[in-house]
């Protein structure tokens, strides 16, 4: 998998780049297996009463919804890989798996995984690139992804292009894993994750180029607080330019904090399992 940078005949292709779809299986056919697709219905980031919860949202290109199998719990059956596929709706690539009894799912392809392989959930599965079995079962030391945070609930931990977690420690009915951002913290061992890192890592560093390319995402053109009235923003208004100056420190326009701000409920029931906070952004760096 790469990188594909076209010449520069105009403004936009000058600093823009795609992926060059070598991982996919069909190319840039990107056939989807059509009893797996459902409609995706856009909201523009606006709730059940039409107001607007969720800030720049809108627009961008038509996508039909791709039905991922995050839960795995299909076991103690082989599944051969028919292909990997793009999906618009996520980074990472997907796989179209079909196990023995003909039923076809689709899965977060990892790093290594191709048409032909097989892959296998459940208890008895080994511990391969592709397999998901419960923490209790694999060895420590192992990169996993797509974690589930409670035992059934699907994988919900390391789900985007390139990411990994490492299990590293294990006692009891509790497994410790190492997430991406540093943070080290305890699951149950029943949970399930599977082994292997994910695909499309090079995601990270394509450039869109311009403007457009984010609106063909559904993100609309992005405002400053201190550009706004007061009435818009708790950054906006007075007279002449601002460097959004305020006591609290600088924020969204409800008032959560930005730039390092502690955001994080003090009484969330979650807090309890993590072991090691991750560590703190650039700006916290000691001079």
């Amino acid at each position: 998998m790469g990188i594909r940078r076209y010449k520069p005949v105009t403004p936009g292709r000058r600093h823009g780049s795609v992926s060059d779809f070598a991982d996919l299986t069909h190319g840039k056919k990107n056939l989807p297996e059509k009893s797996l697709l459902v409609p995706y219905k856009r909201t523009g980031g606006r709730n059940n009463q039409g107001f607007t919860t969720a800030r720049f949202r809108g627009g961008g290109h038509k996508r039909r919804y791709r039905l991922i199998d995050f839960k795995r719990n299909k076991d103690d059956m082989w599944a051969s890989v028919l292909s990997i596929e793009y999906d618009p709706n996520r980074t990472t690539r997907i796989a179209l798996v079909e196990y023995t009894d003909g039923e076809r799912r689709y899965i977060l392809a990892p790093e290594g995984l191709k048409a032909g392989d097989k892959v296998m959930s459940g208890e008895q599965a080994e511990p391969r690139v592709g397999n998901c079995l419960p923490l209790r079962r694999i060895p420590l030391g192992m990169t996993i992804h797509n974690i589930e945070m409670q035992p059934g609930h699907g994988g919900q931990l390391c789900r985007s292009a390139g990411t990994k977690a490492t299990l590293t420690a294990r006692e009891g009915r509790w497994a410790q894993i190492t997430l991406p951002s540093g943070e080290v913290r305890r699951i149950n061992s029943e949970c399930r994750a599977t082994i292997g890192t994910l695909s499309n890592a090079d995601h990270m560093n394509i450039s869109l180029g311009k403007a457009g390319r984010k609106r063909w995402l559904g993100r609309r053109p992005h405002n400053r607080g201190t550009s706004m009235n007061p009435v818009a923003h708790p950054m906006g208004g007075g007279e002449g330019r601002t460097k959004g100056g305020r006591r609290k420190g600088p924020c969204s326009p409800t008032g959560v904090l930005s730039k390092g701000g502690k955001t994080r409920k003090r009484r969330k029931p979650s807090t309890a399992a993590i072991i090691r906070r991750r560590p703190p952004g650039p700006h916290y760096a000691q001079k």
